[in-house]
């Protein structure tokens, strides 16, 4: 049986601290405060006390937290010791009765987790996974927009193939491509919910030898959708009045045309606050521009041979401190994606920025006797053969020098004469 103290009051058990061993080591100390026998205090050397009642329930010796000091005062540890000594007596396990009470609770979460919270832990536990804020945003978009609305509030447990359809028929052969995605991020969703014991592992989202039973593949329903880009019989006069145009904007387009580069790799992202090219990122000697993998489409750091003009608009430019972007918007800032775009308006030109990247690719393939390989590393693609990507593990920086400086030329004086129909005296020049 647990020692019968005088009981201490308020003030004494305020004053009581942790203790210290012979040796000078402090460690946690539980002090007896009497008023109901085995009611102790610990003071720990951080300075921390909490209530523990400690008391042979059974054959077993329990220690039973009751909470944390002073948030529970003397007076209410005393009471919960009494109430947990009358338990007892009656022949109850308080520990137990807890362990319990906490099981039953968990059975009801996951008798009630509905579709909407999954996919909120889902995605706030795969944030690491994602590129970037945005990829996040993405994600919470298409499950708010498409799949809340309709099954959001109901349990995942519940959740089978009439549920699925009932997002999904609406808008399968309407917006294939949105479609697709909403179905593999259900799936996603249904299958961490399953392996964390909300729902049986059979996954209703599931495509392959389940949904696609039952639609059509996204591939024989994409409508392939192309940017408008200009013509590229009209580029060289599209780029002799683009050159004379005065403003940051202007040369900021007529430097991404010249390099064949994405948007936000020149001007950067305004809603994800990251930069453009920054002149860290410029060798002016060798003549390279190279993008780091985490700015980077494809994950890697990519190398940009920048042609004469490119230089020139480089040079033409203010010099900022290396970690500042080149090009930014009247007030200093990130530009919006209304910055080129406004540039193509006031000359009148019915084009998008990516377009540009379209005409790039057209002129390389129509009118260049350059293999598709340097090509597609000049625009920074991936080659999609594994095999054959496997082997080119070279960059072909030198070949794609004279790629841009081909395409510079043409750009500016159009083409060179002809020897055939259709390929022109430009490239393959070893």
């Amino acid at each position: 049986m647990p020692k019968k103290i005088e009981p201490l009051s308020a003030v004494e058990v305020k004053r009581l601290s942790h203790a210290i061993s012979k040796d000078g080591e402090p460690y946690n100390a539980l002090h007896p405060v009497g008023g109901v026998a085995g009611l102790l205090l610990q003071v720990t050397p951080s300075g921390a006390k909490s209530w523990i009642y400690r008391a042979v329930v059974g054959t077993k010796r329990r220690n039973i937290g009751l909470g944390g000091y002073p948030a529970v005062s003397l007076a209410k540890a005393r009471d919960k010791a009494q109430e947990m000594r009358e338990r007892i007596q009656q022949g109850v396990d308080p520990v137990e009765q807890r362990k319990e009470a906490r099981r039953e609770l968990i059975k009801q979460q996951l008798a009630t987790m509905t579709f909407k919270d999954a996919a909120e832990q889902y995605i706030k536990k795969k944030a690491k996974d994602f590129k970037n804020d945005r990829q996040r945003e993405q994600w919470q978009s298409t499950i708010d927009n498409y799949v809340n609305p309709i099954i959001g509030k109901t349990p995942v447990r519940e959740i089978e193939l009439p549920h699925i359809k009932a997002v999904l028929d609406p808008i399968w052969e309407q917006v294939t491509e949105t479609a697709s995605r909403v179905r593999g991020r259900i799936e996603n969703v249904l299958g961490w919910a399953a392996v964390h014991g909300y729902r049986s592992a059979e996954n209703p989202a599931r495509w392959k030898g389940f949904l696609d039973k039952i639609y059509p593949s996204p591939a024989s329903l994409k409508e392939v959708k192309h940017f408008k880009a200009i013509s590229v019989e009209t580029m060289p006069q599209f780029m002799q009045e683009l050159k004379q145009r005065r403003g940051d904007a202007a040369k900021a387009l007529e430097f991404l045309i010249l390099t064949a580069s994405r948007t936000n790799e020149v001007i950067g992202d305004k809603r994800l606050d990251k930069v453009g090219i920054t002149w860290a990122e410029i060798d002016l000697t060798k003549k390279i521009w190279t993008i780091p993998a985490i700015k980077y489409k494809t994950g890697k750091a990519h190398r940009v041979p920048l042609s004469d003009r490119a230089i020139a608009i480089l040079n033409e430019l203010p010099r900022k401190a290396d970690d500042q972007p080149i090009f930014t918007s009247t007030n200093n800032e990130i530009p919006s994606d209304g910055y080129l775009r406004s540039v193509l308006a006031r000359m009148g030109v019915k084009a998008t920025v990516h377009g540009f990247r379209s005409a790039f690719k057209d002129w390389c393939s129509e009118y260049t006797a350059y293999a598709d390989e340097v090509s597609e590393r000049a625009m920074g693609h991936t080659d999609k053969n594994a095999v054959r990507a496997s082997y080119l593990r070279s960059d072909l920086i030198d070949k794609r020098r004279q790629l841009m400086a081909d395409w510079e030329n043409y750009c500016y004086n159009g083409h060179p004469v002809t020897v055939s129909d259709n390929v022109t005296a430009i490239g393959g020049r070893g």
